[in-house]
């Protein structure tokens, strides 16, 4: 990998930057000059993104390239090396923005998969440091993968780097296997997982939606069913003079989520939906029934009558046995409830 493309390969530029820099624009380049060591000049073209740079000895006018060999010899080609990275560097660092990823099309379904499902690429490894994992907040489990590859790995005919997605699709990996840019899996299960390209052969509108098919395979309904005591506290009075409330916090419920409260005996029966509008709330209680080291905010959203919901009807038809703290809900039983 050249000088250029290491200390820039997972940056962007801003063109407005390179002006205030110092640069001059020049039909389509950017075109930046100076003068180090004496009588060495720097000269470095940017071009849509592209670092291109040579350097010229003012002594001779000729081009000097020993810096870039791969075993350097001498400490004045070390030296003029060493100049450049620090001009590049700093180029670098005061008109370009950090990218997650290599190449555009990672980065932009980064942004769509962050606005989407709100999380971002995790980088778990020292010696991969271009692989960012993206998992479910709640099931803590990975639905996408983004790397950086040898792409004749996945595919001989081919030389050089590229990212790849590897996503999760269980049962239908088999039914993309012919898709242009889709490949049996690098480093996973391929009987699960497959891997595409990220080079624009596919849209992101298409990816976006295997990513959606991976997201739900591992991740956790949004939607849960708590239990709520009323001889501990009173919830029918509390909704009945306020629609929102704060409520003891647990599992991983985030904001948004929606949470069903079943109201145990004399009730017995699903009373409430409501919307979790705050959640991870600091707060320290306890006394001899209850301890609470965060609370959640949550609205109403809808009451259900006494008989709609019963433990009897939610243990026969929907196997609850028992509801003795936060649960999830099937899809099944989210979709009833929402009718």
């Amino acid at each position: 990998m050249d000088i250029e493309t290491n200390i820039f390969k997972k940056y962007q530029v801003d063109n407005n930057k390179l002006l205030h820099y110092g640069f001059k624009k020049i039909d389509n380049d950017y075109i930046y000059e100076t003068v180090a060591m004496d009588m060495m000049q720097f000269i470095i073209t940017i071009n849509d993104g592209l670092v291109k740079g040579k350097i010229i000895d003012l002594n001779t006018n000729f081009e000097y390239t020993n810096y870039r060999l791969d075993s350097i010899i001498g400490s004045f080609a070390f030296g003029v090396r060493e100049e450049y990275e620090k001009i590049l560097k700093d180029i670098r660092d005061k008109c370009f923005s950090k990218k997650y990823f290599v190449l555009d099309q990672s980065n932009r379904l980064t942004m769509l998969i962050n606005n989407k499902y709100h999380v971002l690429p995790e980088f778990l490894w020292e010696d991969s440091p271009d692989a960012g994992v993206f998992r479910d907040k709640r099931s803590n489990k990975w639905f996408a993968l983004i790397m950086n590859i040898a792409y004749e790995k996945i595919d001989n005919k081919h030389k050089g780097n590229i990212d790849v997605v590897n996503i999760k699709l269980d049962n239908e990996v088999g039914a993309y296997l012919n898709v242009k840019g889709i490949y049996p899996a690098y480093h996973m299960n391929k009987k699960s997982w497959i891997t595409i390209v990220l080079d624009d052969t596919l849209s992101d509108d298409y990816i976006l939606k295997l990513i959606d098919k991976s997201y739900k395979l591992n991740s956790i309904l949004g939607a849960w069913l708590i239990p709520a005591n009323p001889n501990y506290y009173d919830i029918v009075n509390a909704f009945n003079n306020n629609d929102t409330i704060n409520w003891k916090q647990s599992n991983n419920i985030l904001k948004d989520d929606i949470i069903f409260l079943y109201v145990g005996s004399p009730y017995s029966c699903i009373m409430y939906k409501c919307v979790v509008i705050d959640a991870n709330i600091p707060y320290k209680y306890q006394d001899k029934n209850l301890k609470i080291d965060k609370m959640m905010e949550i609205k109403l959203l809808k009451r259900y009558n006494y008989n709609d919901f019963t433990f009897d009807k939610l243990k026969k038809e929907y196997g609850i046995n028992a509801i003795r703290g936060p649960r999830g809900i099937s899809q099944e039983l989210f979709e009833i409830l929402n009718k």
